[in-house]
């Protein structure tokens, strides 16, 4: 071969390496890149090319999939449908051609499309046989009756959320947000349609905000719900050993190093008054001298078993509550009655009456219950965990027959229930500088069966706006709320 030959020769051998070295670089290095690139609109066509799996509660579905008409849809086959979308929105999330997907929609976004690798053997059997690729099943953990309860109750009175926890297990029950949004209405990806319903929702243009999940997302004051946290704090480090032993408390109490005095709320019977007349009461003055005579350490090492300053995971994201780790004396006390800057999910609340409920030991709460491949052949099922045991089962039945003074006769008694032994506390937070806003109303709770079960433990919080600011309490508000949801689970089980 002459010179110029071979020089042409080796000239294409390179042209020939660099191609292949190419393709094979983007075949399988930047692969997976490509694939995930939101330019690369094949990846979009195929991920609506086929219905989406489905949302299971109670056996249905609460989601479903529906062929786009009108040109806004363009070359995208499926989108998204939700049944009673407000109401399941804090559960599900959204997913959306034009806006993406989040909660269940987007972190079980491989079954739901399935594109999860648990699901490779079945797709690649589908390809083979020319079947469409079908995505799976979420099984929820959630009570629709319970559910619609929540959701009924904080809708007639605005803002609120509300959470029930199965006590025994951690599966939550309910999940509920108002005000909430369908998220059907910007399901697809038209500028016009989706595109206006998706604006209209966003914090700049609707202030109440119907995206945010309070149940998750959201700390609240929790007010006098947090004394069973202190009063937990006093039994298992002994300061006092039992509901009816009477406490140093003196009437009026200033705080520590301070001229302020602490207030209770009108003339009740609070000086050296036991824990159980205490937490029947509300006492301001007996809870925050047990904040001060424990100390900061031991008020947060408690609140910490109980789930605070920490993230949890639904596996749904949920905000992490917060107990100050840096307070004097006087902020000790006023933390330990829900003031200062503690504050709080719903969720964490519906956890403190949870473990209470199930004798001290609290369980890792989740919402999914199972995730099911499209032949509904279970991928993976949810085991209950312990999370932590923030009492002792002596303490912890202790102060549940606290809890059910509360309720029998003291500030709770909206959420009786017939035949139904109820523990609960209420309370109310203060809101707005200088607490110039309406407060907002709380009550946690759980039901005990006949047989010593314990169902359900809820938490409700109710920012009603619209309440003549005199008649907000946690018992006027939201203990009714929490009576229908915890009612509502135990009709469900007859």
């Amino acid at each position: 071969m002459n010179k110029p030959l071979r020089r042409i020769a080796i000239f294409c051998g390179l042209l020939v390496l660099a191609l292949l070295i190419r393709d094979n670089w983007i075949q399988y290095v930047q692969a997976d890149t490509l694939k995930s690139d939101t330019k690369n609109r094949r990846v979009a066509i195929e991920r609506y090319a086929t219905p989406r799996g489905d949302i299971i509660v109670d056996g249905k579905s609460i989601t479903g999939s529906a062929k786009g008409t009108g040109s806004g849809y363009n070359d995208f086959e499926y989108k998204r449908t939700y049944k009673d979308g407000a109401m399941w929105a804090p559960i599900t999330g959204y997913a959306s051609q034009a806006f993406g997907a989040t909660q269940l929609e987007s972190i079980e976004d491989g079954i739901l499309t399935g594109n999860d690798d648990r699901l490779f053997f079945r797709n690649t059997l589908d390809m083979l046989t020319g079947k469409k690729k079908q995505g799976g099943n979420v099984v929820t953990t959630l009570n629709a009756a319970a559910q619609k309860a929540a959701y009924q109750g904080l809708k007639a009175r605005g803002k609120g959320a509300a959470v029930a926890i199965d006590p025994e297990t951690g599966a939550i029950l309910a999940l509920a947000s108002t005000p909430s949004y369908d998220p059907s209405t910007f399901a697809g990806n038209s500028t016009k349609t989706d595109g206006e319903a998706w604006t209209k929702l966003q914090k700049k243009n609707n202030p109440n905000e119907p995206m945010l999940n309070r149940a998750l997302r959201d700390t609240y004051p929790p007010g006098s719900t947090f004394k069973v946290v202190t009063a937990a704090a006093a039994l298992e480090n002994g300061l006092y050993n039992g509901a009816d032993q009477k406490t140093d408390s003196p009437l009026p109490y200033t705080l520590p190093n301070t001229r302020t005095e602490l207030k209770n709320e009108g003339n009740i019977p609070c000086k050296n008054a036991t824990m159980r007349v205490a937490l029947q009461y509300s006492c301001n003055t007996v809870f925050g001298k047990i904040g001060a005579d424990l100390g900061k350490e031991k008020m947060l090492a408690q609140a910490k078993k109980f789930g605070f300053n920490e993230e949890q995971f639904t596996p749904v994201r949920a905000s992490a509550s917060n107990f100050p780790e840096k307070m004097d004396k006087p902020q000790t006390a006023l933390s330990s009655i829900g003031q200062f800057e503690t504050a709080t999910t719903p969720l964490q609340m519906a956890m403190v009456a949870s473990a209470v409920a199930n004798d001290g030991t609290l369980m890792k709460p989740y919402m999914v219950d199972k995730l099911q491949a499209p032949s509904l052949d279970v991928l993976s099922q949810t085991d209950p965990q312990e999370m932590s045991k923030p009492l002792s089962e002596k303490n912890a039945q202790i102060l549940q027959s606290m809890m059910e003074t509360v309720v029998k006769q003291g500030t709770g008694t909206n959420a009786q229930i017939s035949g139904v032994t109820v523990g609960g506390k209420t309370g109310t937070a203060q809101h707005g500088l200088n607490n110039s806003e309406n407060p907002y109303a709380w009550f946690i709770s759980y039901a005990k069966l006949s047989d010593g079960s314990s169902p359900v433990a809820v938490a409700v919080v109710v920012e009603d706006e619209n309440a003549n600011r005199d008649d907000i309490s946690g018992g006027g508000l939201a203990a009714p709320i929490a009576r229908s949801v915890m009612k509502a689970v135990i009709d469900s089980k007859k």
